[in-house]
Parts: C-alpha cells; sequence; structure tokens
C-alpha cells in the first residue's frame, strides 16, 4: 500500500513511518514539499492508495497561542481536494484532543468523540472546522478518519509537566496500532469517523469506542 504522508518528518509522522515498515510511505515535508500548494500534492498524490495528513505550522497556531494560522486550514483543504480528485479513497486526518475542551467534563461517563465540539482555544477551533470539512468531503465519496490526536511524544511517556499527562498519554504502540487498524479496515462506516488517539489510561475521560477493532494494550 502507497500512502502519502504530510509532516512525515514530525513526531507522530516519525512514529508512523518506523513502526509501520510494511507500508510504503511517500513523504511530503517542507521545503521539498508545501501542502499550502496544491498542484503539489495533487502531483505527489497520484497512485497512492491512502494519505495521512498530519503537516501542520505549530509555532504560529498552536493550543496555548491564542492565534491560528490561515495556511493550515488552506493545507487541510487542499489535501481533502486533492484525494477526492485523484481518487484515493481513505483519508486520515490529524485533529486534537483540543477539539472539545474536556477540562470541565463531570461524571459519570466518557466524552463521546460525536458530542458537540467545545473548542478550547482557536487551535481547538481549526481541528474542528478540519473534521467539520471532513464530514462535507464524506459526503463526496471520502472515506475519512479524523483521529484526536492525545498525549502523544517522543519520549513515549506521559508528559510530566501536564497534571492531566497521566491520562492523555497515547504510546507509541497503540498509536501504531491505530494507524494500521484504520488502514487496514475494509470500510469506514458512513465514511466518516471520528476516534480518539489515547491509550487505556486510569482516569481515561474520551471513549475510545471504534468501528476498527482497536483497543490499545497500554495505559498509565
Amino acid at each position: 500500500m502507497k500512502i502519502l504522508l504530510t509532516g512525515s518528518s514530525g513526531v507522530i509522522g516519525t512514529i508512523i513511518r518506523t513502526g509501520l515498515p510494511d507500508y510504503r510511505f511517500l513523504p511530503f515535508d517542507l521545503p521539498a514539499h508545501d501542502a499550502r500548494n496544491y498542484n503539489d500534492i495533487i502531483t505527489a498524490i497520484a497512485g497512492c492508495d491512502a494519505a495521512i495528513h498530519l503537516a501542520w505550522d505549530t509555532k504560529v497556531e498552536n493550543w496555548k497561542t491564542g492565534k491560528i494560522n490561515p495556511d493550515n486550514a488552506l493545507m487541510t483543504f487542499n489535501i481533502y481536494g486533492a484525494a477526492l480528485a485523484s481518487g484515493v479513497k481513505k483519508l486520515i486526518m490529524a485533529s486534537s484532543v483540543h477539539a472539545n475542551d474536556y477540562s470541565e467534563w463531570q461524571w459519570p461517563g466518557l466524552l463521546d468523540p460525536y458530542m458537540l465540539p467545545n473548542p478550547d482555544s482557536p487551535y481547538g477551533a481549526s481541528k474542528v472546522f478540519m473534521e467539520a470539512l471532513g464530514r462535507y468531503f464524506s459526503r463526496q465519496g471520502l472515506e475519512v478518519i479524523c483521529i484526536r490526536f492525545m498525549g502523544v511524544n517522543a519520549d513515549n511517556r506521559p508528559s510530566a509537566d501536564d497534571p492531566d499527562g497521566p491520562k492523555k498519554w497515547f504510546s507509541h504502540r497503540d498509536c501504531i496500532e491505530l494507524i494500521r487498524a484504520i488502514l487496514e479496515a475494509p470500510n469506514i462506516p458512513n465514511n466518516f469517523v471520528i476516534v480518539h488517539g489515547v491509550s487505556n489510561n486510569t482516569g481515561r475521560m474520551h471513549d475510545i469506542s471504534n468501528p476498527f477493532g482497536w483497543m490499545p494494550k497500554d495505559g498509565t
């Protein structure tokens, strides 16, 4: 399987590439490639079976800055359009836990990925836009899977700087196996799925139900 991977040199991209050596990944990164350029994506995605979109300007736009970078929305729009135009059926998008504020969540129960999102930042709102645009393109024929990535990092351990780190940790192994399960799924229900990318941690607040048969093996 040939897969276009934008942002392949980032933390998550590196985890995916090294953890799934049985797939053929086509790296798409600055400066050689630019997801803001639609024609560049169209050329690169030709002949691919799937695509994973991770590229994002996190220096300007992250959940702490309170800013947005319109280029991130442009890259999102371009990858959807290019995948549809090129006949690439399956598209995995890197959404975020910040798309829905969990800070005031009251038990019992877990946060449903399909509840009305309440972003915790402009960055989170941009990820909600990513998901909403995915719903639109899923009605055009694309199979869209939005993963709300949580505490995945290069150290492969809960963040020591975040009090909720042990609840949000997403291990490398669980991340890899989620991607594998999605790529191997024969079909995507209703062409659109949102899944929480988190390990099975003690105190976990997020529902990890999914149609792929994926179950995280790690947890704090």
